[in-house]
């Protein structure tokens, strides 16, 4: 088509509308590595004023003692295939981001809390007053007699199984704990009801 209006005819490149230009959508997010092609931190044990930090420790072939004290809180992060002994009475236990991990502990001032790990056993040797677990999948949870009437807290957790000393022999019953509950709304009593669904059979 020949334009009548010579600047037009001179220009032989229409340009180009704002927002057409193709090829620059925005390139897409990242993936996170694999486990198996991340960088793996050294296993690191090591007690910084009262904090006790165990971390990165992976199939250990022998279980890692810690010797605390009354003071000391203690943090286990990202261990997995371990086993670890607290020695003595501590204050605190902290579990993180670990799978098969087994922690067994004598007494503890405070609580055992468990958060986003996988398939962990905890035996309490003497007394504790609660164990915490958040986003919980797999437990085998073993106290003693002293440590019967331990507290237990959960959420967002499942398979997990209390073993607790009972009868004259003194054998461990297992008792798996509630992980599914339903809630509704008394209008009798004005206020929400749960109750723990129980799969008999």
């Amino acid at each position: 088509m020949t334009h009548k209006n010579p600047s037009l005819r001179a220009s032989s490149t229409v340009p180009e509308r704002e927002g057409s230009v193709r090829g620059k959508s925005p390139a897409p997010g990242k993936k996170p590595k694999p486990e198996s092609m991340r960088v793996k931190k050294p296993p690191k044990k090591v007690l910084e004023g009262n904090k006790w930090t165990v971390e990165n420790f992976e199939k250990e072939p022998q279980p890692i003692e810690i010797d605390a004290s009354i003071s000391h809180s203690i943090l286990i992060s990202k261990c997995s295939n371990t086993t670890i002994i607290v020695k003595g009475k501590a204050n605190a236990v902290t579990i993180e981001n670990s799978s098969r991990l087994s922690l067994i502990v004598e007494s503890l001032v405070s609580t055992v809390d468990v958060i986003k790990s996988q398939n962990f056993a905890l035996q309490v040797l003497g007394a504790v007053p609660a164990v915490l677990m958040d986003s919980i999948d797999g437990a085998q949870i073993y106290f003693s007699k002293e440590s019967t009437g331990t507290k237990i807290y959960s959420s967002k957790s499942s398979g997990i199984n209390l073993n607790v000393i009972s009868g004259e022999d003194e054998d461990y019953k297992e008792v798996p704990l509630p992980s599914q509950i339903c809630s509704y709304f008394d209008e009798g009593k004005g206020d929400l009801v749960n109750e723990i669904v129980s799969h008999s059979g």
